[in-house]
Parts: C-alpha cells; structure tokens; sequence
C-alpha cells in the first residue's frame, strides 16, 4: 500500500470542491525519492490540450504567487523569470525530483533533503530547469534558514525562477488552490475553442468575405491580423487599434524575417499552400493566439478553394484601390504602407496612375519583379491602375492594355504625387471618347479644374455660365450641353466640331446660334471659350 503523507492535515469539504477536485487532491502517494507525487498528473506529449507546449490557459508564476495562501507566506523572487506557465504543483524534498517532472511544474519544498553544497545545489538546478520546471518556490525554516547563494547564483544563471517563503503556508493548500485555477483556465480555454470553432464555421457556411474573417481574428486577438500570400505581400489587414502606418510599415521584409514575436500559421488545403496568417503581438487568448489563427486559416483556406485563382490578387487590388479613391486612410504614410505591403513599391521609384472604363475586357497587365508593377482594380464604373517603374524609366504602352481609353498621368514621384493626381486623371477620363487615351500633360486646363473642383466658387462659376444652357436641355430634352463640348474639344475648327456633335453642319450651326443666344456671348471669343470649357470641366459629364 503506498503511504499517504502530508505536511498539513488535509482538511478539505468535498462540497468547496468539484467531483474531479476531490479526486485530484485527497490523496497523496510517496514516491521512492520521498515525494509527493499524486499532485501532479502524468500528460503524454500527443495530449491534444497541449499542442504547442503549455495549455494557453495556465497561470504564469507571477499569477500562481498572488494565490492567497502563498501571499500569507510573504513571498519574495530572488532569480529568474516569473512569466513561465504553470502546468501543475509538485511538492518535493528530494535532491532526485527532477526525474519526476514532466516539464512545466512549479516545485513546493523546504529543500530538508537537499544538499547545502554549492556543486551539489548547482547540479540539482541545472536537472530541474532540463526537466523543464517552472520554478521553486522554497520555504526557509526547516533546512535553510536564508536561500543559500549558490542556489540563488545557479537560477539566476539558469533564468529559473526562485521564490522564498519568510512563513510556514500549509503546501496543500496552495495545491488545491493553484490547482483549481488550473482546472478553471483548462475550462475556459475548451469553452473558447468551441466558440471559435462555431464562430469561424459559422462564417464559412455563410460564404464570408475574406476581409470578415481577417476580422473577426483580429477582434478576437485585440491585436493586428494579416493575411499574406506566398510572397509576403498584404491580401487584407486588419490593423485593430495600430494604424496602418504602424503595423504594415516595411511589412514584406519583417516578414521574411519570421519575427519570433508573431504568431502565423499556413493557409492550405489539399496539398496547396496559398499562403500565411499572421498575428502581430498582443494580449493571451485564453485559447491560444495558434488556435484563434488556426480557426480562421481553416475558413480562409475554404473560401479561396471556392473562389478559385486570382481571388487573393484580385482581392488584394480592390481593397487598396477603394481605400485610395475613398480616401479611407488616415495618413499619407498609411496608404503608402498599405501600397507597398500589397506589391505597389512607391519609394525611389516612377509611379503612374490610369484610369478607364470598368465596362472595357478584362485584362491585367503583367508584373515584372523589378521591373513595371501594377494594382488594378474595377471601382464603380472606373478601372483604377496603378503602376510603378525603375527609376528613370519610362511608361511602356503595352503597360496600358488593361484599359480601352481613358487618362493617364504624368510620371509621379511619391504617395503626395500620386494621391494628388488620382482625382485629375479620374476628372479627365470622363473627358475621353471610347478607346481614346489622354495624357495629363497635354490637358493642362483639365488639371486645373481637378485641382480646384473642391472650390465653391469653380462650381459657381460652373452654375452660372452654363445655367441657360442646362434649362433649355432639361425642358425640351435638347443637346447643348453636347454641342459646347464639341465646341470646345475642337477650338477654331466648326468641321470637327460638328461630327463630334452627330450633326449636319446646318444643324450645328443652329445650335451654335442658340447657343449664343442664350448665354449671350461670342463663341469666336477666346477667352469665352476658355471660361466655358472649364465651366464645362467643373460640370462634369
């Protein structure tokens, strides 16, 4: 029969504790070393509450010494880190405890069968931080009456935290104590994977964008969240409370750097790898930052099976592009973060911005590494690209392809360059006639009416030229407005104008007429023209 022992008596009321409580700790059997060794259970390494180590539910040493019956021994840490988790409380006075120990443990003695000697003490350490254990928690009286220093020397040099008691504390109730915490985080941890997994699966089978899962792991973190492809490129973020400056800043090259801080785990299924999602440092989950990840890798991996290839670039590009033309960015260094995160690089380099007809084929243009790259997107009834050269390079035609006409812009230089111009090339492309390409450069009065379009008095000056021109076209369905433009698209030749007018001369010439009537100017006047072409501008289509 194994002997029963304990320091104190164990009083215990089964009705404080629950059914697995009692069986846990109403009993201990001595072991051969002398320890007490039914306070710990035995876990094999496939448990599946373990998978990374330690259950993300354990107490740290620093959460196991706030334990009310260990406060009433005064503790004091004299070496060594208190962050390790707890796994569970082993109480020994033997110098061969480590050959029990199954790795996460936090040991209870008073060291009565432990050597005094520095080697000896020194040896017993360095067997017990092998065996993985947590810390000692030592209680001074019985052997020692202060922690000999080569004890404290060797788990300072270890980093294994070494913790004295000034007061006797009765060791089984700091079992029961530390224990039922370790049993109520195990709980919790289990009640947290469950809702995780209904959470996330529950977004599957309702077919959730991507950008919701990235989310929800994000919330579900209080921390950053990013799905990166192969390359190391940003498909979406979630920054939570970092700007995108802050978390995405250099993101392709942290990444490949595999910072032991972050957390990430593959995105794949069927023998495919399309990828990683990434956690940035945060707060614990009380079921572990691997599992909330894992839960939403699953979801990810079975929206990309259903979505096919090119979901991630396409993806990728209109999450970019709506947050630019929305200006839904706080900084110029955010979408500058969010661009070169997503495969745009925008520093030291020649960038261009296009903008077409979302109605035009489909065709994307080819990225080249180190060469042309480019983000393209359908936004509304626009087709937004942007591209990015070598510096010093220029804009080859073929670069364009994935638009049948539209605008483009000057070369640019910076995020400033290329957010100040996107609304210039998006006004003149408006202004372009099907599969007709135009250049910024050669529409310098188009630029300035971009430029100014958030100005009160551009549009008043809109409004009040054009008014008697507008109402005409509203009562009697009429074409002015059409014909003005064709005027001023073809200054100075009457011939052009009226076929871009789809009109017999005579026609024309009668609107032209109407036209004079009604505004009371002199059409041949230059500086007429000039005011109602940018009037024109303003007005927009």
């Amino acid at each position: 029969m194994p002997e029963l022992v304990s320091r104190e008596p164990v009083a215990q009321d089964p009705d404080t504790l629950s059914d697995v409580s009692v069986g846990l700790f109403s009993y201990a059997h001595r072991g051969q070393d002398g320890s007490v060794a039914a306070d710990r259970l035995d876990f094999s390494p496939d448990r599946t509450d373990r998978p990374d180590g330690f259950d993300p539910g354990l107490p740290t040493v620093a959460d196991v010494l706030g334990v009310a019956s260990l406060q009433a021994g005064l503790p004091e840490v004299l070496a060594g880190s208190v962050d390790a988790p707890v796994r569970w409380v082993h109480v020994s006075d033997s110098e061969r405890v480590a050959a029990l120990l199954d790795g996460g443990e936090l040991l209870l003695t008073t060291g009565a069968g432990w050597s005094g000697a520095p080697a000896p003490l020194a040896q017993l350490v360095d067997e017990l931080a092998d065996a993985g254990l947590a810390g000692i928690v030592l209680e001074l009286g019985t052997r020692f009456t202060v922690a000999p220093p080569a004890l404290v020397a060797a788990c300072r040099r270890r980093d294994l935290a070494l913790v004295t008691l000034e007061q006797e504390v009765k060791f089984v109730a700091v079992t029961e104590e530390v224990h039922r915490r370790i049993i109520a985080g195990q709980v919790e941890a289990l009640q947290e994977r469950q809702r995780l997994h209904e959470l996330f699966t529950g977004l599957s089978l309702r077919g959730a964008p991507v950008e919701v899962v990235v989310h929800e792991a994000a919330r579900a973190l209080r921390a950053p969240v990013v799905l990166e492809d192969l390359a190391h490129e940003v498909v979406v973020a979630d920054t939570a409370e970092l700007t995108d400056a802050e978390a995405l800043a250099g993101w392709t090259g942290r990444s490949r750097r595999l910072p032991p801080e972050w957390t990430r785990v593959p995105v794949a299924a069927r023998g495919a790898r399309w990828g990683e999602l990434v956690a940035l440092p945060g707060p614990p989950h009380p079921a572990g930052r691997s599992t909330v990840l894992e839960q939403a890798a699953t979801a990810l991996a079975l929206s990309r099976l259903a979505d096919g290839e090119g979901a991630w670039s396409r993806l990728r590009a209109d999450t970019v592009l709506t947050a630019l033309v929305g200006a839904q960015y706080a900084s110029d260094a955010g979408i500058e973060a969010r661009l070169e995160a997503s495969g745009l690089p925008v520093r030291d380099r020649v960038l261009h911005v296009a903008v077409g007809s979302a109605a035009a084929p489909v065709l994307e243009p080819v990225d080249a590494p180190g060469s042309v790259r480019s983000l393209i997107a359908d936004i509304g009834a626009e087709r937004i690209l942007l591209l990015s050269l070598p510096a010093g390079s220029r804009l080859p035609e073929s670069a364009l392809a994935a638009l049948d006409g539209g605008a483009v812009s000057d070369p640019l230089s910076g995020t400033a360059g290329l957010l100040s111009a996107l609304p210039v090339v998006r006004r003149l492309a408006r202004q372009a006639a099907p599969g007709e390409l135009l250049h910024v450069a050669d529409r310098p009065l188009a630029r300035l009416a971009a430029e100014l379009s958030g100005d009160h008095r551009l549009q008043e000056h809109s409004a009040r030229m054009l008014a008697p021109l507008i109402r005409h076209d509203d009562a009697t369905d009429g074409d002015l407005i059409r014909v003005l433009r064709a005027v001023v698209a073809h200054p100075g030749n009457r011939t052009a104008a009226a076929s871009a007018s789809h009109l017999s001369r005579s026609v024309f010439y009668q609107r032209l007429t109407l036209i004079s009537d009604l505004l009371g100017a002199d059409l041949d006047d230059g500086e007429t023209l000039s005011a109602l072409h940018l009037a024109l501008l303003a007005h927009g289509r």
